[in-house]
């Protein structure tokens, strides 16, 4: 008899994706195996896992697939410090990933600051000691755990903020730097990683957080969501995630778009001619606009569609406006015909 039908789900999406991982990586597809000693060290994929349902899912569904790969699966847990005893349940998912055969396994302390929020600021802290991991220990990539349903909050999100296009593209199945970070579980819906683990007997931890109200994500999940299946069906969640990938194809057609155009509407110094701004599509104008408050230094998590449409009125509405604040310390103002764009 075959694994659970939830089992056989989860292991097949992290298949699909560490074959992916193998076709970027330098050793082919289908190379024959060698016994050890004798054969070469496969490429290392490592699992964020925080102990929750989600995470212990793909751990174990890595855990599984990567030796028949030839891959070595390893896995990291971070300990925000959030709560009292978190390092205690950090040590203990440590011995869980170490169970399942994982090597490295390591748990990660780090400090979370205030900017942005307190889950902005433990998602920052989160993906910088993920991404110092993989570096240190040269991964080929890091799996995480968001499914279908954390996709459809995302999307939510995006859309309250009202920050455009690329909001409402939910979370990309592969990003960070070189393709780092892949999400096997976008098309799988939370409860199947929940089923998995109790088929499997896989302890799993609950944080507290997810239900805790004063997060607004924990609001979303538990009072939104519902509310919103309740007025308009149940295929709300999936629904929202293909609104996700949708929304991302177009405003990756129009990213490339802008890149495109944007050395044509600089001058020969580099700087952002008003009139051919202003002869661009809405769009793609803002787009350029948002790359170059990027490039002078605004922190991209904290520049929102509103300071780009400040900006904007500076080519599309201008009446002799003085200069615009972004975050960072970055400003923006209309000189001569010209819209500069740097560190105050």
């Amino acid at each position: 008899m075959g694994p659970h039908p939830a089992v056989a789900a989860i292991r097949l999406a992290v298949r699909r994706v560490l074959h992916d991982i193998l076709t970027d990586h330098t050793r082919p597809l289908g190379a024959p195996s060698l016994p050890a000693p004798y054969a070469p060290l496969g490429p290392l994929v490592l699992v964020a896992c925080s102990g929750g349902a989600d995470s212990m899912a793909l751990a174990s569904a890595l855990a599984f697939e990567a030796p028949k790969l030839g891959i070595r699966a390893g896995g990291i847990t971070v300990d925000h410090g959030l709560q009292t005893g978190s390092d205690l349940r950090a040590d203990e998912v440590v011995a869980r990933l170490v169970e399942l055969g994982m090597a490295p396994v390591e748990s990660l302390a780090v400090t979370v600051g205030r900017d942005g929020g307190p889950e902005a600021a433990a998602r920052d802290a989160r993906y910088a000691a993920l991404d110092a991991a993989a570096e240190r220990h040269g991964a080929a990539a890091i799996l995480l755990g968001h499914t279908r349903d954390d996709q459809a909050e995302t999307v939510l999100l995006g859309l309250a903020r009202g920050s455009g296009i690329r909001s409402l593209s939910g979370m990309a199945e592969v990003s960070g730097a070189g393709g780092r970070y892949r999400r096997p579980f976008l098309h799988l819906d939370r409860q199947t990683a929940r089923k998995a683990c109790m088929a499997q007997s896989l302890p799993v931890w609950d944080d507290p957080h997810n239900a805790d109200p004063a997060y607004t994500r924990s609001r979303l999940r538990h009072e939104g969501l519902p509310a919103l299946e309740k007025a308009l069906g149940k295929g709300v969640v999936g629904a929202l995630a293909r609104t996700a990938q949708l929304s991302r194809d177009d405003a990756d057609a129009l990213d490339a778009w802008a890149r495109q155009a944007e050395a044509s509407v600089r001058d020969t110094a580099g700087l952002l001619e008003c009139a051919k701004l202003y002869a661009l599509p809405p769009a793609v104008r803002r787009r350029i606009l948002r790359r170059a408050a990027i490039e002078a230094g605004a922190p991209a998590g904290s520049l929102f569609a509103r300071h780009i449409e400040e900006v904007d009125r500076l080519i599309t509405g201008w009446r002799g406006q003085g200069v615009i604040n972004l975050p960072g310390k970055v400003v923006a103002q209309r000189q001569g015909g010209r819209l500069v764009i740097r560190q105050s």
